[in-house]
């Protein structure tokens, strides 16, 4: 009888441990859930990375043609290693992306950084202190966002942007968002 004594708390932390280890490792970690599908983007205000490329706001995003929002900032290795998947997919005829530089810690850096690494977006906006980013639901950089022609958040994508990710996820939606406007 005293044996099952010590087999109760071993089997309890047993069934404990394989409903943590579910919980954790349950779904992908690029699609985090976002508030913002299917509801207009969050409004704001910001000013253009620099005189070179003109800024965008809200309005711009509900103008009629789909398009990718990505956050990016200078310090953000992954950004450095998705630049080339953005490169790519700014040739695509149709896409439209526009750049939100977030949180930069030098004043240029974001600039110098689409420089060193090519600039993918018609437009870029600077969020210095991560306003933008809180309302947009950002949990890091990269995040690229899928906005269709009437300013609906239609898909998000957390972490970097790679070839599978973009054939298998970005696409398809941006394809589902252009039949929605």
């Amino acid at each position: 009888m005293k044996r099952w004594l010590y087999a109760v708390p071993v089997a309890g932390f047993l069934v404990l441990a394989g409903f943590l280890f579910h919980s954790l490792w349950q779904g992908s970690p690029d699609l985090l859930p976002s508030a913002l599908i299917n509801k207009p983007a969050p409004d704001f205000e910001l000013a253009a990375i620099d005189d070179a490329t003109p800024g965008f706001t809200r309005a711009d995003l509900a103008a009629g043609h789909v398009t990718v929002v990505n956050f990016f900032a200078s310090w953000c290795v992954p950004c450095r290693l998705e630049s080339a998947q953005l490169m790519e997919l700014s040739k695509m005829p149709g896409i439209i992306i526009y750049g939100i530089d977030y949180e930069e810690r030098q004043p240029g850096a974001g600039r110098a950084f689409l420089n060193e690494h090519g600039n993918p977006f018609s437009r870029i906006v600077a969020d210095t202190h991560g306003t933008a980013g809180i309302n947009w639901g950002v949990y890091g950089v990269p995040e690229t966002y899928v906005v269709d022609g009437k300013g609906i958040v239609r898909f998000k994508l957390v972490g970097q942007l790679t070839a599978a990710a973009m054939r298998d996820q970005l696409l398809p939606e941006i394809e589902k968002a252009r039949q929605a406007s």
